[in-house]
């Protein structure tokens, strides 16, 4: 839109007040609210984004041996860039409008580092190819009667979940809790995030919600504004949502899955469907079934980006353990769905859970996906069976871990070619920050286990 066209908008809605928010490496949204004129003047020059963003971890702690930015440079500001499509009008919030950011080293540059231009570039990419990419994601999430303050106190133990039981797509739950579950779906709706639908799942207080399909970049932008949006509709109510990958040992995890297709630029015709195929995939979506299983052992740290990601990863929590593929086979890491016609073909990247980052998740599983293409590499025959219980050597074991998973990226050619190396340097960097802060606590599970016994 144009900036007549914008001011246009703004009085069309009454708007008062300007979020401007990007989304560090963590894909925690950060942002500020600035006036009117302020958002005016930034439209034609930028504005200034203090770089910190992208040198400190999801509780603002800075990183000890930064690549980017540190106090060798002093924090300067970002170039940060308004993106106009990305206008929204926030439901829960009055008289105010959102707009994404993306960020520059200068003003033709893009950071290197930044997740959503990551995604930008690799779609860029599939555009060259001759590929439009569409994707989803469909997060699952535990919602608790809590809040921040609750938790503190309560420290994260003895937490009340929303509804009690294991009850997936149980009627009776979602209409108990239909005050709450509208909230969602019809502020959602007017933020800008269709839904296709939402269910309980399987454990006390969980929910299952798909995202409607979109071209790669807005399907990111409408994950990480769900995740965090969900959180704000739901404080407002007096409820807490967590998207960690396993918040317990007694229920499965929270995945994040995303499915993915690709179609021809003008966006009618997909190009992973084949009816002449005897199990409707064309040879282009089997390439990229097999870049993705080639590349996942060495791309899980930017699939599972955090320590409790390997909690999720274990056999019989819904999760897979291998690089697998198969046809709706849920048991496998990537599930290929015929679908019920040629358009709805599509794959499901099982492996990912809600704590990715979807821009990073969306551009590394498409690189990977592309990767495929351009080297015609031939997925094998799909896995019929329990995925988890294959032929030893069948399939490519996952990294058990975090730090094997970052020992993995590092030293992947591969994955530095898909993604550049500054943004896979940056990335160890900070995974390792996270290894490191988890060798230094001390869990629970340590205390009850040592403290009095040993």
């Amino acid at each position: 839109m144009t900036t007549d066209q914008i001011k246009a908008r703004l009085e069309s809605d009454k708007i008062q007040k300007i979020k401007l928010a990007g989304f560090d490496i963590d894909g925690v949204m950060r942002g500020k609210y600035i006036s009117l004129d302020k958002f005016f003047s930034a439209i034609e020059k930028g504005l200034g984004f203090c770089d910190v963003t992208f040198g400190w971890d999801m509780i603002d702690q800075l990183y000890e041996q930064p690549t980017v930015t540190g106090w060798h440079t002093g924090y300067p500001d970002l170039l940060a860039k308004i993106d106009l499509s990305t206008y929204r009008v926030i439901p829960w919030e009055q008289n105010t409008a959102l707009f994404l950011l993306d960020f520059y080293e200068n003003e033709n540059q893009p950071l290197a580092v930044s997740p959503r231009q990551l995604l930008q570039t690799v779609v860029r990419k599939a555009n060259d190819m001759g590929f439009q990419p569409y994707m989803s994601a469909e997060y699952e999430y535990f919602i608790f009667r809590e809040t921040p303050h609750s938790l503190e106190d309560k420290g994260f133990e003895n937490m009340t979940p929303l509804s009690p039981g294991w009850f997936g797509y149980s009627v009776l739950r979602a209409s108990a809790a239909s005050e709450f579950v509208h909230a969602i779906i019809d502020g959602m709706e007017a933020y800008d995030v269709e839904l296709e639908g939402i269910h309980t799942e399987t454990g006390p207080g969980v929910y299952e919600t798909a995202i409607q399909y979109d071209t790669a970049c807005n399907a990111a932008d409408k994950a990480a504004l769900f995740k965090t949006g969900v959180k704000e509709i739901l404080s407002r109510h007096g409820l807490v949502a967590t998207f960690m990958a396993r918040w317990s040992p007694d229920y499965p995890g929270c995945s994040g899955h995303l499915h993915q297709s690709l179609w021809n630029l003008e966006g009618n015709t997909n190009l992973f469907a084949d009816e002449s195929d005897p199990q409707g995939l064309s040879q282009i979506m089997k390439h990229y079934i097999a870049g993705q299983t080639a590349t996942m052992p060495h791309m899980m740290a930017l699939i599972c980006p955090t320590i409790n990601a390997y909690k999720r990863t274990v056999p019989g929590a819904w999760a897979p353990t291998n690089a697998s593929w198969g046809i709706e086979n849920r048991t496998a890491s990537l599930r290929a769905i015929p679908g019920t016609s040629p358009k709805s073909t599509r794959t499901e990247y099982r492996l990912a859970g809600s704590d990715a980052n979807p821009h990073i998740s969306m551009a590394a599983s498409l690189a990977a996906g592309l990767y495929g293409i351009e080297h015609q590499l031939d997925p094998g025959e799909p896995f019929t069976g329990n995925a988890y219980e294959a032929p030893e050597g069948r399939f490519e074991p996952l990294p058990k871990s975090l730090e094997e998973a970052t020992d993995q990226l590092k030293n992947s050619e591969t994955i530095r070619a898909c993604l550049g190396d500054a943004f896979v340097d940056h990335f160890a960097i900070t995974r390792e920050h996270e290894i490191a802060e988890y060798r230094r606590a001390i869990t629970d599970w340590e205390l009850k286990r040592y403290f009095e016994i040993i």
